[in-house]
């Protein structure tokens, strides 16, 4: 039977997001990073006084209202943001915009599954270099290849863990393509790439309103680069890609920091705790700069583990994966879901 679609969509596995459950469902959900607290109160007030006219119209094609917003809060032009329809359009547009054929994709990994999928559906070479076991970003062997694109998560998933900004630096000063660094949950992190944006003309920054801004649902991200690869990323973007509502409603969210940023140090102070609960029941536990926790149970039964919690109205995330198989990948809640995952635990392993 003759096939509808290129060779390697249909040779591709496309990308498994996390389980949804519908909304209501009485579950405690811990798998795909979602931050447990409710946006930022100036985000739901302009919910609440929707202008019907955003709606009849074609929203700003740049959304330059979040636009400055972003500028304001983070200290870059207005002129150096783009926005997608989260960071995940982003990395599509990068894919679409700098690689196809021989021209490569390299990243290390384990790291968000997603790279792999978009470099597939392009298609264009990948490169997957091995993290160490210790999670030393293998800087010699992503030089060696020099890909067309570049991607590095930090702080990454599923690991936690963050890449230094010396590290990115010596990695930057190699390249010659462009080198996105991920940082989708650098708001739970200590350090941010953000100075190296100055520093090099292929370097963008890569940013969700997803985790700490606690609005996944908006589906909402930036990325910060100078203008010169911006030029070239605007090309391939969707005309409208921002809808009004995600616009206003995410300028609100970055225009309230200081509620952001005290979100963000509940669910870093629950991380620790969640850690030691964790080593207390004799888990090995990587330490993680992320809203979350990778941890291997004593008895290495990640998947038994996984549908047990789940049986119990908790989810987590599985990596059916090597390397990964023997692992979950824990969401930090609130104290409650937490505790009551503790809870769950303790009569489990």
């Amino acid at each position: 039977m003759t096939s509808f679609f290129r060779p390697n969509i249909d040779t591709m596995a496309g990308y498994t997001p996390g389980e949804q459950p519908k909304p209501g469902t009485p579950i405690i959900k811990l798998n795909t990073n979602e931050n447990p607290y409710p946006p930022a109160p100036g985000a739901i007030a302009v919910l609440r006084n929707l202008d019907s006219e955003w709606l009849r119209r074609y929203p700003d094609p740049y959304a330059n209202e979040f636009r400055q917003a972003v500028s304001e809060a983070i200290g870059v032009p207005r002129d150096w943001v783009i926005v997608g329809n989260g960071s995940d359009e982003l990395l599509n547009v990068l894919m679409r915009a700098c690689v196809e054929g021989d021209r490569k994709v390299a990243y290390p990994m384990p790291t968000y599954v997603l790279y792999r999928t978009l470099s597939e559906m392009q298609p264009a070479k990948v490169i997957e270099i091995p993290y160490s076991a210790d999670f030393r970003l293998p800087t010699a062997a992503l030089l060696q290849e020099n890909a067309a694109l570049t991607c590095i998560a930090t702080p990454n998933s599923p690991s936690g863990h963050a890449v230094p900004l010396a590290e990115l630096r010596q990695l930057a000063a190699g390249l010659t393509g462009v080198l996105a660094i991920d940082e989708a949950y650098v708001d739970f992190a200590d350090e941010t790439a953000l100075p190296l944006v100055e520093e090099f003309e292929h370097v963008i920054i890569i940013r969700t309103l997803s985790k700490g801004y606690s609005l996944a649902g908006l589906r909402l991200g930036f990325g910060i680069a100078q203008p010169k690869l911006l030029a070239g990323l605007f090309k391939v973007k969707d005309s409208y890609n921002i809808d009004a509502i995600a616009c206003h409603v995410g300028a609100a969210a970055m225009r309230d920091q200081a509620y952001k940023n005290a979100c963000a140090q509940k669910v870093k102070e629950a991380r620790s705790q969640l850690l030691i609960d964790l080593k207390n029941l004799s888990f090995r536990v990587w330490n993680s700069q992320a809203n979350f926790l990778l941890a291997q149970p004593p008895q290495n039964n990640a998947e038994a583990l996984y549908l047990a919690l789940k049986e119990r109205g908790i989810l987590v995330r599985y990596f059916k994966q090597p390397g990964l198989d023997d692992k979950l990948r824990i969401t930090i809640g609130t104290e409650e879901q937490n505790r009551l995952l503790v809870e769950a635990l303790i009569h489990l392993v």
